[in-house]
């Protein structure tokens, strides 16, 4: 029997993922990357117990832990370094079966690079679909510098910008903007140890969390009109909006460089796609819903994808019945957290003081009346399990323990 092959056109956590997870399912994969190399977009990344179990299926999941900061406590605070809201890590690990790990982007990318073989990534390799096949009959056709390729499936991991997006969906509208813009930062650890926390101000938003190497993970977040950038320089501008928040917020901006600090403005799919297949192409990641980074699921659940996608499409299968089966298991759960990450970047975006006021109230009273009604947030969203039911090596009636 032929080997199925798989093309990739994008090599971001979401692409790396899914050659992996088919990879072991005995694909063939090829993985088409246009930039000139692999380099991770972004400071740190939070995995939460969702993505964990799903790396836990390519037998990632433990090394991921090991490598990772645990969170542990912290909460929610003002810009006057009030205490607003406060996180229990054991409350979260027991509710969602396992803790929130922190780590840097780059760690992540090379252990699932490492999972495909090295003559599978192609960098330098701009990718073009031309064909996106039939359910039972034509495969796939990608167009490079070097030929056209024909595959069994192709994969759209190509980011917000998702050129296959726009040859399967062209009437789509696309993404629009959300209104705000990031900035993410790894710094040195401040003189005093600090927790994870976020500072929520008037349409703005500042987190720092522990790394396990001591430096910090750093981000900010700003309304702000689209493709603004600071006259000067992006530490100054940081400095102009975060600067006279509590510590160590200042402390920490001080300690970067310009040239360190990545700012990006957010764009989202509010609107969803109305597959995220067709023929023989599926999209993952962002490139299927793209979602504002208020609940910290945009990597996540391009991990989850990559994992249903590979879980639907065993190489004796048929690959359009199995594409259209990741895009019916798929499609409704990440609407609904694109939508629910869009609330959130709204009432982050509350910017007159009456508006702002009222919504730390009740994030206050919420906080007091007891840390499960906080965690109800993630109900649905960090409890999910994947389809192949693994379990990690640390673990006690399916919940994962530090090892």
């Amino acid at each position: 029997m032929r080997t199925p092959h798989a093309v990739i056109i994008g090599s971001g956590i979401g692409g790396l993922t899914a050659a992996t997870a088919l990879h072991r399912c005995g694909w063939h994969v090829t993985v088409l990357e246009r930039a000139p190399s692999v380099e991770p977009v972004g400071a740190g990344i939070s995995l939460s117990p969702n993505a964990q179990r799903a790396l836990d299926v390519i037998g990632l999941g433990d090394t991921i832990r090991s490598l990772a900061a645990w969170q542990g406590d912290g909460g929610m605070r003002t810009p006057a370094g009030r205490w607003l809201a406060r996180t229990n890590s054991a409350a979260a690990a027991e509710r969602f079966g396992g803790p929130l790990v922190l780590l840097h982007r780059s760690v992540l990318i090379d252990l699932l690079r490492a999972g495909i073989p090295d003559t599978a990534l192609h960098t330098g390799t701009p990718a073009q679909l031309v064909g996106a096949g039939s359910a039972g009959g034509r495969r796939a056709v990608v167009r490079t510098p070097s030929g056209d390729i024909e595959a069994d499936l192709v994969v759209g991991a190509d980011g917000i910008g998702s050129s296959v997006r726009s040859a399967l969906f062209p009437q789509h509208p696309g993404p629009t903007y959300s209104g705000f813009t990031t900035w993410r930062v790894i710094a040195p650890s401040p003189g005093s140890p600090i927790g994870s926390q976020e500072t929520w101000g008037r349409g703005a938003l500042w987190g720092s969390h522990p790394l396990k190497d001591g430096r910090i993970y750093a981000y900010a977040a700003a309304t702000a009109p689209a493709g603004t950038v600071a006259s000067d320089d992006e530490k100054a501008e940081l400095l102009r909006r975060f600067g006279d928040w509590h510590d160590p917020v200042p402390e920490i901006i001080g300690a970067v460089t310009p040239d360190e600090i990545l700012r990006h403005d957010v764009y989202h799919l509010t609107d969803p796609l109305p597959s995220f297949h067709k023929g023989r192409t599926v999209l993952v990641g962002d490139a299927a819903h793209a979602m504002a980074p208020t609940l910290g699921q945009g990597g996540n659940q391009a991990i989850e994808d990559a994992i249903v996608l590979a879980h639907h499409l065993t190489p004796d299968g048929g690959p359009g019945e199995g594409a259209a089966a990741y895009s019916a298991a798929r499609l409704p759960r990440t609407t609904a957290i694109v939508r629910k990450s869009a609330q959130v970047s709204r009432l982050m975006q509350l910017s007159s003081g009456p508006a702002a006021a009222l919504r730390n109230g009740l994030m206050s009273t919420v906080s007091r009346l007891g840390p499960g009604l906080v965690l109800r947030t993630f109900d649905g969203i960090a409890d999910w399990q994947p389809p192949q039911r693994t379990y990690a090596a640390g673990t006690r009636d399916g919940h994962m323990t530090r090892p």
